[in-house]
């Protein structure tokens, strides 16, 4: 489970950041919120790993 969970947070995080791109255009507000969980899950990743 140590090893599995930086790597569920990063794909967790690509999937954010590419709900952020596609929302972008409609609901700026949504993708920017989507962009700072994306950023956060990339922090805990990287906490995680560290």
């Amino acid at each position: 489970m140590k090893d599995l969970a930086p790597v569920l947070l990063l794909a967790l995080a690509g999937f954010l950041f590419g709900g952020a791109y596609s929302m972008w255009k409609t609901t700026r507000p949504a993708a920017i919120g989507l962009g700072v969980c994306g950023v956060l899950a990339i922090a805990g990743a990287i906490l995680w790993l560290v």
